[in-house]
């Protein structure tokens, strides 16, 4: 196939290597036509991949009209908060009845509280659409470290044709229907995420990282079910593998943001630190909680990680209330 990856970052990059692998045609897009040069010339993509070799065979270029036309899949790699802008610029540019979408990005975008499935429809019409998911860091999948993710689109056809140009040996490809179970597993995981890597940078142990990741697994699935998302999604690879590998891993953005605040650095200082490096879940976690007060669903992780991120509050306060709220049973 001849595909396009729109989005120069880490996990775009990751996913043209693994396409290429697959002996496809693949074109790697990004905005500004001076990384796109670095890119060609060095070999790699320093600033946000750096020491993973990227073949010749790999074209890169930041014009948009060229890079989209005639591809069969168009991989949107933006993340999720500058989505709507990548989406405008590729409108004029999309053939919508041949097509398919491959959303990438794991957010909601702030204000508008809609899914990138949404975005899409708001901004481009009515598009063939899938969004790829699952737990897969870029800095693996790039060295071919075996990796299992799902494709979920409303149509199975347009599901099993990205799971076809995805899928090998090293990276295994399932399909799914419930595109809003997919994209609320991929965004709200890193809201967890940020509250695993608080128990980290305070120093707390195992016991506590589990029950974190336990607890916020049933509060992502009793809203995920709320707003739309099959229950048994969540059991699976788009909700409790994604949040696993972003509350342990040490690639993880999202994680690391909470450890250093529990640490106790400044949230600005933090991102400022990160080199152009997006943590979705910061602005996510915006987003949920004011969906869980939408749908009036309790939020209890969500509503304490977001007093720490906007309200500088301490995390061991947090903590404590969460610890002792009323006895209740588990399910």
């Amino acid at each position: 196939m001849k595909i396009t990856i729109l989005g120069d970052g880490s996990w775009g990059t990751a996913l043209a290597l693994n396409l290429y692998y697959n002996h496809n045609l693949v074109t790697l897009w990004g905005r500004s036509p001076e990384h796109m040069d670095a890119i060609r010339r060095d070999g790699e993509n320093k600033r946000f991949l750096p020491g993973i070799p990227i073949p010749q065979g790999i074209e890169t270029t930041a014009d948009l009209e060229s890079a989209v036309k005639d591809s069969e899949l168009l991989v949107l790699g933006t993340p999720s908060q500058y989505m709507r802008g990548t989406l405008e610029k590729l409108k004029p540019y999309i053939d919508r009845k041949n097509q398919i979408i491959v959303n990438i990005a794991k957010g909601i975008e702030t204000g508008s509280l809609l899914r990138m499935s949404e975005l899409c429809a708001e901004v481009l019409g009515d598009v063939k659409y899938t969004v790829l998911s699952g737990p897969s860091h870029a800095e693996e999948v790039s060295k071919g470290v075996p990796t299992l993710v799902v494709a979920a689109s409303a149509d199975l056809n347009n599901a099993k044709k990205v799971q076809k140009a995805f899928h090998n040996e090293r990276f295994r490809v399932y399909t799914s229907k419930d595109v809003i179970g997919v994209e609320l597993g991929g965004a709200l995981k890193n809201v967890f995420a940020i509250a695993a890597g608080i128990i980290d940078g305070i120093g707390l142990g195992d016991n506590s990282k589990a029950a974190l990741m336990t607890r916020g697994c049933a509060e992502l699935s009793r809203l995920g079910v709320k707003l739309g998302g099959r229950r048994q999604t969540f059991s699976g690879l788009g909700g409790i593998g994604d949040l696993i590998v972003t509350c342990m891993s040490r690639h993880s953005r999202n994680r690391y943001v909470g450890e250093e605040l529990g640490k106790g650095r400044n949230l600005q200082e933090i991102i400022a630190s990160m080199n152009n490096m997006v943590a979705e879940g910061v602005k996510t976690c915006e987003s949920a909680k004011m969906l869980a007060e939408k749908a009036g669903v309790e939020t209890p992780l969500v509503n304490g990680v977001y007093d720490v991120l906007f309200n500088n509050r301490p995390p061991r306060e947090i903590i404590y209330e969460l610890m002792t709220r009323k006895a209740k049973a588990e399910l």
